[in-house]
This record gives structure tokens, sequence and C-alpha cells, in this order.
């Protein structure tokens, strides 16, 4: 089944009817994981990241628990939306990026599930963190969708995500050197969520919408209304991108 995660701006999963609201218990928080089951044709699991009202930042996020209880849920494979900042030529506002790699530049995340004392150290391999084939399936429909609307939005596929530490935007000095580290892209989130997906085996893979030049683009400051604009303009483009994936 597949699972989605709704990033900034994304706090349910767009469904009026059929959907059964799950409190999920993992042995990773005290408190229940919500999760909205979605029971169509083609049923899927949607879980708000940030929580229903935006309340949890980047670095308070609970990774382990909401990986563990979509995978009780029985989701084998998910599909993570991000709000990001562009770095690089091509992704600016509006735009859409599916990465395929990242540089994790966060601390102090749980970001394993080994050191339970019921678990075996697991070394996962995490050269490509980012599923192919499901990456594969978002450029395509983005693309689809694109030609359907006659619109012309960006994407790029594949790009290097730098997943910083928030809840705070970067200093530009910071931007400058990730662009020397090779990142495309700046978000708070990916991390530790990837290669949690990973160790439980899980596909996993992003889609991005830039909502705002990085610190340092441009000369200008970035601000937060500026963001929401953005934020509320692709926000259609996205449920249908999704919903494309969801049928297919």
């Amino acid at each position: 089944m597949l699972g989605i995660i709704g990033g900034s701006g994304f706090y349910n999963a767009g469904y009026a009817e059929n959907i059964r609201h799950l409190e999920m218990v993992t042995e990773y928080s005290d408190v229940a994981v919500p999760i909205e089951l979605i029971e169509t044709d083609k049923p899927f699991a949607f879980l708000a990241r940030h929580g229903k009202d935006h309340h949890i930042p980047p670095h308070e996020i609970n990774f382990r628990a909401n990986i563990d209880a979509l995978r009780q849920a029985g989701v084998t494979e998910i599909v993570a939306i991000n709000a990001v900042g562009g770095i690089a030529e091509g992704t600016g506002p509006g735009s859409i990026i599916v990465p395929d790699q990242l540089i994790d530049y966060t601390w102090g995340r749980h970001s394993t599930f080994c050191g339970q004392s019921k678990r075996f150290v697991q070394h996962v391999d995490f050269s490509f963190p980012f599923d192919k084939a499901l990456s594969d399936k978002l450029v395509s429909a983005v693309n689809v969708i694109n030609d359907q609307s006659g619109a012309a939005r960006p994407v790029m596929a594949g790009g290097v995500y730098g997943v910083t530490q928030g809840p705070r935007l970067e200093t530009a000095a910071e931007i400058k050197k990730m662009r020397r580290d090779g990142c495309d892209i700046v978000g708070m989130t990916a991390m530790p969520e990837a290669v949690l997906a990973r160790e439980a085996s899980i596909n996993y893979a992003l889609i991005a919408l830039s909502v705002n030049w990085a610190a340092g683009i441009l000369p200008s400051e970035v601000t937060m209304d500026e963001i929401k604009a953005v934020l509320a303009d692709g926000h259609q483009f996205l449920r249908r991108v999704i919903a494309r994936i969801i049928d297919g």
C-alpha cells in the first residue's frame, strides 16, 4: 500500500469520504500517531508530518514513530511531499524537484531504529537514498499534469537535497557552503525520514516544491508571505500529481 507524507501546506489527504482515522501506537512515542486511511479501490495512507495544524517543528518530528506507524498500517512505499528552497539554476519558486541524492546536515535526531534492546544492529546500504522506480513515476506524473493543464511548471529529475536542522532558515554563508557541497535544494525534513524508511524496507521517494530562493541567492531577504503564496499556488498541482500516483 502507498503512504503519503504531507509536508508544509499538506495537512490532510484531500478526501471527504471513505476515510478511516487510525491512531497508531508505537514503541517510539507515548503519543499515538494519527493516520488517515483512504479506503477506495486503491487504498492509501496519509500522515501529516508537522501535524494537522503545523505545530511540530522539523527538529521535533518523531520520525521513528511516523515511519513505524506507517509500516504497521501496511505501507510498503512512501511518497513524501516537501517544501524546499532553491539553490541551483532551475529550482526557483514554483518549480518541482524529484531528488536522487541528499546530504544530511542535521544533528541530534533519532536517525535509526537500531539501539533498541530487541533490535539487531542494521547496516543498511544508503548509496542511493530514493527509490528510482517510484521517483521515475513522480517525474512522469508531473510531466503528464503539465501537458494536461498546458502549464510549463519546471521540473528537475534528480538533484541533491541538503537537509538542515531548522526551524530557522539558513544564512547566506551556509547556502554558499551547501552550493559548494553540491546541493541543489535545501529543506529540513528528508532526514532521517528517508533512512528510517530504508531500515523499515519501505520504498521511499520525494517530490519537492520550491517555495523560495535560498538565502543569498537573491539580494532580498526571504519572507513567509512569499513562501505561503507559492505554496498556495503549487498545492493543487501537487494534489493532481499525487492523485495520478495513487491511481497508477
